[in-house]
């Protein structure tokens, strides 16, 4: 029987995901691509199906920035799994979508307020809702967890000193004075400067601000900085409080590009508009760039069960994938792999309800195509 996938948005991540479902799962599968852009949508379309020998159906739904159509509906009603890729602000209304008309939901937003309201909304849902399933957060939380069940198991111990997350989206090359270029939404990129990160200290959560605990780290032979960011860290605050004295998520970055940052926050006011004007000022000087590199780091450290510091850890760098003479960067691959792989761990029906990033199952998730074979 056909299983149906609905793709809200259809920007980098979206045609993304699509092209990775088109020429990565087996037959029986049919994609929705919908957007509120026409444009858009007919050249994402384009994208994933041109050249290609896969015969998966694709189709495509003009959304309206309000509201339902027909059109939609109609989709929507045949549809198994809504995947989220529009803008985080839109995750409540997508998930509304996805609870009346019976469908799985999958979404990407590192936001609170509308995480929060999802999980409310879904709480007594009959089908699965998989939420901040990307990359950060996403897959660095799950990765985190594997960790830590490894490090109960090996050393016989459920308290740890330390649970460290860090992403960085990155460039192949670097250039002073910033030492960085874009890969992705700059707005996304200054809202995580700003905002307050979610961090467990001495075993409680706490909040500490952005860009306030700075740290060298060299990996793979080579040394970066990392500074607490917003988001990344999902609900695994909530699961490790009282088993881990710390626990952050840090933004990687070249080193030298976190002074340039603050060098610009220091001039501006610190109010609602802090996140817009420090994405105006960051875009005058900084590059977008295609040639882009995601560098992931997880780690999980303590005592064994006869007081020994141990420490494991999961490294891996991802560069840009070809498939079928298609070029995706490693942000979108990074991405929107994960929110594959949750799609299809979704329609085996195992699950219902709410499901974060701590209650997945690691070995099932790492195990998927959509994740192993990005995640080398």
């Amino acid at each position: 029987m056909t299983k149906t996938i609905f793709i809200a948005g259809s920007g980098g991540i979206g045609e993304a995901a699509a092209l990775l479902l088109r020429e990565w799962s087996d037959d029986g599968l049919a994609i929705i691509l919908g957007d509120i852009n026409e444009g858009s949508l007919a050249k994402a379309k384009d994208f994933v199906t041109s050249g290609s020998s896969r015969t998966t159906a694709v189709e495509t739904v003009l959304m309206p920035r309000e509201g339902e159509s027909e059109e939609m509906r109609e989709a929507f009603e045949r549809a198994d799994v809504l995947l989220d890729c529009s803008p985080g602000g839109q995750a409540p209304r997508m998930a509304g979508y996805a609870k009346g008309f019976g469908m799985h939901y999958a979404n990407l937003t590192e936001y609170v307020a509308e995480t929060d309201a999802i999980i409310e909304l879904a709480r007594d849902a009959e089908t699965g809702f998989i939420l901040q399933t990307g990359l950060a957060p996403g897959f660095i939380n799950v990765q985190a967890m594997a960790l830590y069940r490894e490090f109960v198991s090996k050393f016989e111990n459920e308290n740890v000193e330390r649970v460290a997350m860090k992403v960085g989206a990155l460039t192949a090359h670097a250039h002073e004075p910033h030492y960085y270029g874009f890969t992705w939404s700059p707005i996304g990129v200054a809202t995580e400067y700003v905002k307050d990160s979610r961090v467990i200290r001495d075993f409680k959560i706490a909040e500490r601000p952005a860009l306030s605990s700075r740290e060298t780290i060299v990996i793979g032979a080579r040394t970066y900085e990392a500074d607490l960011t917003s988001g990344g860290a999902a609900d695994l605050p909530d699961f490790f409080a009282g088993k881990a004295r710390e626990l952050d998520y840090k933004t990687l970055r070249y080193p030298g590009h976190y002074d340039w940052v603050e060098s610009i926050v220091e001039t501006l006011p610190k109010n609602e508009s802090l996140p817009d004007r420090l994405q105006e000022l960051m875009m005058q000087a900084i590059p977008s760039v295609e040639d882009d590199l995601v560098v992931v780091h997880a780690s999980v450290d303590g005592f064994d069960s006869i007081g020994r510091r141990r420490m494991l850890e999961k490294a891996y760098f991802v560069e840009p994938l070809e498939i079928n003479g298609k070029q995706l960067r490693a942000i979108q691959t990074t991405t929107a792999g994960p929110l594959c792989q949750s799609a299809m761990m979704l329609l085996t029906g195992k699950y219902k309800g709410v499901v974060l990033q701590s209650q997945i199952e690691p070995a099932d998730f790492m195990r998927g195509r959509f994740v192993a074979d990005i995640y080398r």
